[in-house]
């Protein structure tokens, strides 16, 4: 499954660069206690106000009633 996620999370990024933000250039795949999958990528502003990756596939994660991840 380890392979999978990997495999997964690199079909997810595509780094853009719009000004000073780079969006997708790192990306990650989480399996949850239920075998669901949630993806994410991370957003880097000059701002602070970006996040990184696992934030984004957590926030997805409790989107849908989620709560706990295996790997």
């Amino acid at each position: 499954p380890i392979k999978e996620l990997i495999k997964d999370a690199i079909q997810i990024l595509n780094p853009i660069t719009p000004g000073n933000t780079t969006i997708g250039s790192v990306a990650c795949a989480l399996l949850t206690s239920n075998n669901l999958i949630f993806k994410g990528v991370c957003i880097d502003t000059s701002s602070g106000v970006g996040f990184c990756t696992e934030h984004t596939a957590i926030s997805q994660m409790i989107t849908q009633r989620e709560f706990k991840y295996k790997k």
